[in-house]
Parts: C-alpha cells; sequence; structure tokens
C-alpha cells in the first residue's frame, strides 16, 4: 500500500511538473571572444559583461551561453563561429579584434545570424551587412572626441599619432588623420607600431624631435601601459591623450599612479564612476561575480546583450526577429541610449578620462553626445 501511494504521489508531482517543463525554453546565444593573446584584458571584460547581461535572462528562458576562446587569429575566429552555428544561435557574441570581424561578416551574412560585437574597427559596419551590430561608439565617434578634446581643452596644434599596426589600429590612426584635419590641426608625426615592439622610446624621441606638442595614442591594452610608462621614465613633458585601453582599470593596474599623471583616454563609459541607481548595480553585480572591476568593454557588451534579450522578451526567437528589434528600436542601456543608424552602429557618445596622478581612479573631464549627427 506504502509504494502504491509513493508511485501514486510521483505520477502526480511529474504530472504537475510537466507544463512547466514544457514552457522552459533554451535559445544558443555563444561568446566568441578574445580571452588569450595581446587582446586577453579586454576580452575577459568583453566576456565577463556578457555572461552577467545572460544571467538575466527573461523568466522561463535559459540561454546556452558557450564560450570560445578566439585568440587573436581570424582563423581561430572562424573555427569557433562555424562550430557555435551548429546550436542553431538566434545571436552571437562577436570577437573585439578588427581582423576577425572582418572574417566573421561574411560568414554571419550567409548564416544569417546577428553578430553582437564591441570592436571599434571603423570598417566592420561600412560593408553594408545588415547581421551586425556594434555597441562600442566606432573610431568615427571615439576618434572625434579624442581629437576635439586634444585641440578644444588641451590647446594641442602639434599631435603626433601613435597607432597600432593592425586593422584596429590602422582604422584609428585614419580617423584621428580626419578628425585633426577637420580642426585645423595637422600631426607632425603620424606612425604605427607592431604589438610585438617592446621599447617605444625610439618613436617617442622621434615624436619629441619633431616638436609634437601632444602624444595621441590608439594602442592595444600592453602597448599603451609600455607608452606611458616609458613617457614618464624619459620625462618626456608632454601630455599624452590615449584611447580607450587607457580606460580601463586592468591598463591602471599596470602603472603606478604618478606615471599617470596628466595622462587622458577616450571611453564609452566610466562603470567605476557610476551615474545611475542602474550602474550602481552593474558595478557591485560584476564586482560580487568577478572579483573586480569592470571597463567600458565589460558594460558595452552587457549592454549589447540586455538588448537582445530585451528582444527575446517582448517575442522574438529567430535569427531574423531579433536582428529586425536591433535595426529598427532603441534601447536606454546604462552607458547610453543606443539606437541604429542603419549601418549597425549603435553607439553614439563618448567620454574623455583623466588621471591625476595620485591615484589609479580617472575623473569625468569631458561627455560627447550624438557625435555621428555633428560630423
Amino acid at each position: 500500500m506504502l509504494r502504491r501511494r509513493t508511485s501514486q504521489f510521483l505520477v502526480l508531482a511529474l504530472a504537475l511538473l510537466a507544463p512547466a517543463a514544457a514552457l522552459a525554453e533554451e535559445l544558443a546565444f555563444p561568446i566568441l571572444v578574445p580571452v588569450t593573446g595581446f587582446l586577453a584584458l579586454e576580452g575577459q571584460s568583453q566576456r565577463n559583461g556578457a555572461l552577467l547581461a545572460m544571467a538575466e535572462a527573461p523568466a522561463g528562458l535559459t540561454l546556452d551561453a558557450a564560450v570560445s576562446d578566439t585568440g587573436v587569429s581570424p582563423e581561430i575566429a572562424v573555427n569557433a563561429f562555424e562550430r557555435a552555428l551548429g546550436a542553431k544561435p538566434v545571436a552571437m557574441v562577436a570577437p573585439m579584434l578588427g581582423t576577425q570581424m572582418l572574417a566573421l561578416l561574411p560568414l554571419a551574412l550567409d548564416a544569417k545570424v546577428p553578430l553582437v560585437t564591441i570592436s571599434g574597427t571603423a570598417k566592420i559596419t561600412q560593408l553594408g551587412n545588415p547581421w551586425v551590430f556594434r555597441f562600442f561608439p566606432g573610431d568615427k565617434v571615439v576618434k572625434a572626441a579624442q581629437a576635439r578634446y586634444v585641440v578644444e581643452v588641451t590647446g594641442g596644434k602639434r599631435p603626433a599619432i601613435i597607432a597600432q599596426s593592425d586593422a584596429y589600429g590602422q582604422s584609428g590612426q585614419h580617423e584621428l588623420e580626419a578628425a585633426f584635419a577637420r580642426l585645423d590641426a595637422k600631426p607632425v608625426l603620424s606612425e604605427t607600431v607592431d604589438v610585438a615592439v617592446k621599447d617605444l622610446l625610439p618613436i617617442l624621441g622621434k615624436a619629441k624631435a619633431a616638436g609634437a606638442d601632444v602624444i595621441v595614442a590608439h594602442l592595444h591594452a600592453p602597448s599603451t601601459a609600455l607608452l606611458v610608462r616609458q613617457a614618464a621614465a624619459m620625462g618626456l613633458g608632454i601630455p599624452i591623450v590615449a584611447g580607450s585601453a587607457m580606460a580601463t582599470p586592468s591598463t591602471a593596474a599596470l602603472l603606478d599612479p604618478g606615471e599617470l599623471k596628466g595622462v587622458c583616454a577616450e571611453s564609452a563609459s566610466a562603470p567605476i564612476l557610476p551615474q545611475s541607481p542602474a550602474a550602481e548595480r552593474f558595478l557591485s553585480a560584476y564586482r560580487q561575480r568577478f572579483g573586480g572591476d569592470p571597463d567600458s568593454y565589460a558594460l558595452a557588451q552587457y549592454d549589447g546583450v540586455k538588448m537582445v534579450l530585451a528582444a527575446l522578451a517582448a517575442g522574438a526567437r529567430t535569427p531574423d526577429q531579433v536582428r529586425a528589434a536591433l535595426a529598427g528600436q532603441s534601447y536606454d542601456g546604462i552607458a547610453m541610449r543606443y539606437r541604429s543608424d542603419g549601418s549597425g552602429d549603435m553607439a553614439h557618445s563618448a567620454l574623455i578620462l583623466c588621471y591625476d596622478g595620485t591615484s589609479r581612479t580617472p575623473s569625468l573631464a569631458r561627455r560627447y553626445d550624438d557625435l555621428v549627427a555633428t560630423q
């Protein structure tokens, strides 16, 4: 009798659980990011922001958020993309490295899968691909802000541009040159350096000899830290206005506060300087889960994934439905309001952050909004 009643109870319990189980959905939303190589610091932030957002999936929905390390090779990124297609994803978080994004664009077009990225390389949204959505301000935005700050605030009229020699660096270099031309400030030097270069003293000396009154850098995190450290060691005495890598806590942690004195950087956001209750909650949640401070890459990817989640909460269930939502709607994220300009560029604001030499935490010096509209 006891066994019979136990069996009946189990049958009843399973019957009650069946409707809930039937309502549960799982969608694949893989994360393809560089967590090794010279972009490891930035890539880990991108991954963390995506994972934090995916933990907040809409009720009744779970996400298969498998993480693939794309390193810094286009081939590795392509292989990761092709493997991820097997899960029939509704969208993908795509790597921030420009060369990898350029390799993935034709594949995404063929597969018809939205790529949600924070890559800054300008070209990725200039090729007419309707499946790419960039939630980090592209080089046309942040380089315009960087150049304006140099000319309008520091008074620089003879900038020296030092950029990375890869697609990311060349994109920023091109946009900086164009921005300075609009501001009638002709660079006295505009050169690129490879990520493997471990001595930037020669190019810093060259910039000083050319009469530069400000160093304008567009480099990955390791090269940025090296540039700032060696400029301080040689007593360069020229202001540095760097790219977004210098605005991250992980890059600042590589330097002594004194080495940072007078250094500024462009950035998409400043999550360690929260300006709203939502930003404070994000900062607290990030610290609790990952044991460190978030940067603008983490917040941008968080906001991008959250916009996809908003589309899923509204009923989107296919890649095309997600693409339509991203292309046609706006979203109030923590960093800014996101909306597509028709080419997949979603972010149109930038900040300038500056260090005072006493701490590794910068202060907000200037904000530029709707930069694309003003060009």
